[in-house]
C-alpha cells in the first residue's frame, strides 16, 4: 500500500513551493519589462520618454493572478491536487495478472504557470509530480482571434479528440474517464487551428500532430507512436441561456500513420487497479480513430454519451475493429447546472450557489454511468477482452475550488475464455485552482 507521506511526496510539495516563489519573486521584473515594452514606441520617438512604473497586483480568481498595470502582460498560477484512496474486490485478474486490491496514491499534483501578452498570444506551462517520473503536460503557445483561421497553437497539448477526454480532469462528473477514452490520443507535440463560428454556436479544430512513444518527460502516446491528423467539430442545435438548456452535438477523426506497432489497453474506471483489456503490441500500417458525441442539459439535469471506434491496418491480418461506448446521467440536488465553454465545445465545472460553509452546504451532485470496450480482434493476445463498467457518484463541491467525490463501480470482463468481476470503491479529494 502506498501511503501519503513519504520522501518522495515531500519533494514534490517542495518543487510546488519553490515554483509559487518564483513566480511571485520574479512578478515585479516582469512588470517592469511588460511596462518597458508598452512604452518603447513612444520612447523611440522621443528620448525624453521614460517607462511607466513598474506596478502590479495579485488577485484571487480561482486561482492566483498576477495583473501588471500596463495590461500587456498577465500571468496566472494555479494547479491540481488530487488524492485518491481506493479499494477493490473480485474475481479474476487483470490483464497485467496483477490481483485487484487496496491502494492510496496522488492521482495528480499538477502546479502551472499561463499568461497573456498584448492579449493575443496565451503561453501555459504545467507539470506533472504525481508520478515516479516528472512529466510536462502542456506546453504550448496559442496566437488568438487570426483573421479567418482563428487561434493557432503550437507545442505539447491536446489533440482535439472525445468530449469528456477534452474536458479538464477537475471538470469531470466522475473521478475517471469512461472506458472508452482509450482511444483518444491525448497530448502530442503538433500545431493547431481551431475557432468558435456561428455566433459560438458551433467550433472546429483540426491540426498535424507527432504522439510520443517511450519519452521518460512526456506521457506516452495512446495507441502507439504516431504521425496524425486530428479534427473535431461540434454544434449546438438548441441552447436556451434562460432555462440553461443546451443541445450538444460533436465529431472527431483522426488519421494515425504508425511509427511502431500499435497497442490499445484499459483499467477499469480507478487509475489504481490494473489493466483488464490490453491487446499488447501488434503491427499496423496506420490506424484510423473514429468518435461521436452528444448532450443534453437542462438547468441541474444533463445527460451525455459518446462512440469510439478504432481501424487498425495490419499488414498480415485482417483490419481489426475495436470500439466502446459511454452513457451517463447527473442531477444536481442543489440547483446548479454543468457550465459549458462554447468556445471550444466542453463543459467546465460548477459553480456552487451556496459555498460551504460560508452561505450553505455547497453543492451536492449525483451521477450514474455505463460504459463498454471491446479491444478483442484478429492477431490480438489473449489478453484483449471486453470489459464492462457501471458506475455511480456522489460529488461534493464545497467551493469552486474543493470537490470531495465518491464512486462505486461494477467492473466485469470477458473475452478468450476469461470472465470476472471487481466491486471498486473510489473516495477523491481535490483541490483545483
Amino acid at each position: 500500500m502506498i501511503t501519503f507521506l513519504n520522501a518522495h511526496d515531500a519533494m514534490k510539495k517542495l518543487t510546488w513551493l519553490c515554483v509559487a516563489v518564483a513566480v511571485l519573486v520574479g512578478k515585479p521584473a516582469l512588470c517592469a519589462l511588460a511596462a518597458d515594452a508598452a512604452t518603447r514606441p513612444e520612447s523611440s520617438q522621443s528620448e525624453s520618454a521614460q517607462p511607466a512604473a513598474a506596478a502590479s497586483s495579485i488577485s484571487w480568481d480561482d486561482g492566483i493572478k498576477l495583473q501588471c498595470q500596463s495590461e500587456w502582460l498577465s500571468l496566472r498560477f494555479g494547479g491540481k491536487v488530487m488524492g485518491d484512496v481506493g479499494w477493490a474486490d473480485g474475481e479474476g485478474q487483470g490483464a497485467s495478472g496483477a490481483d485487484v486490491g487496496q491502494e492510496s496514491e496522488w492521482r495528480r499534483l499538477r502546479p502551472y504557470l499561463s499568461g497573456t501578452v498584448a492579449d493575443r498570444l496565451d503561453f501555459k506551462i504545467e507539470a506533472e509530480f504525481a508520478g515516479l517520473q516528472t512529466q510536462w503536460m502542456d506546453l504550448y503557445l496559442r496566437i488568438k482571434n487570426m483573421p479567418v483561421v482563428g487561434d493557432a497553437t503550437v507545442g505539447h497539448f491536446k489533440e482535439p479528440f472525445g468530449l469528456e477526454e477534452l474536458t479538464s480532469s477537475a471538470d469531470t462528473t466522475f473521478l475517471e474517464r469512461a472506458l472508452p477514452d482509450a482511444f483518444t490520443p491525448g497530448r502530442s507535440l503538433g500545431a493547431m487551428l481551431q475557432q468558435s463560428v456561428l455566433t459560438e454556436r458551433a467550433t472546429w479544430a483540426l491540426g498535424v500532430f507527432r504522439s510520443l512513444g517511450d519519452q521518460p518527460s512526456f506521457p506516452d502516446g495512446r495507441g502507439g507512436e504516431a504521425l496524425a491528423v486530428t479534427g473535431r467539430m461540434t454544434w449546438l442545435p438548441w441552447r436556451d441561456e434562460k432555462t440553461d438548456e443546451l443541445v450538444h452535438l460533436g465529431a472527431a477523426y483522426s488519421f494515425r500513420s504508425l511509427l511502431d506497432d500499435a497497442r490499445y489497453r484499459q483499467r477499469p474506471e480507478a487509475h489504481f487497479v490494473a489493466n483488464l483489456t490490453d491487446t499488447g503490441s501488434f503491427r499496423a500500417d496506420a490506424t484510423h480513430l473514429v468518435g461521436s458525441e452528444a448532450a443534453w442539459a437542462r438547468g441541474p439535469l444533463s445527460l451525455q454519451g459518446e462512440y469510439m471506434a478504432a481501424f487498425a491496418d495490419q499488414p498480415d491480418a485482417d483490419v481489426a475493429f475495436l470500439h466502446g461506448a459511454y452513457v451517463q446521467a447527473s442531477y444536481f440536488l442543489t440547483g446548479e447546472h454543468r457550465p459549458y465553454d462554447s468556445g471550444i465545445g466542453v463543459f467546465k465545472g460548477p459553480q456552487p450557489l451556496r459555498p460551504f460553509p460560508t452561505e450553505g452546504l455547497g453543492a451536492w451532485e449525483l451521477a450514474a454511468r455505463y460504459s463498454f470496450l471491446d479491444l478483442r480482434g484478429p492477431s490480438l493476445a489473449d489478453t484483449a477482452r471486453q470489459v464492462h463498467d457501471f458506475t455511480v457518484g456522489l460529488n461534493w463541491y464545497l467551493s469552486p475550488n474543493l470537490r470531495l467525490g465518491w464512486n462505486y463501480a461494477r467492473s466485469w470482463i470477458d473475452g478468450s475464455g476469461s470472465s470476472g468481476a471487481a466491486d471498486i470503491f473510489l473516495f477523491r479529494v481535490q483541490l483545483a485552482f
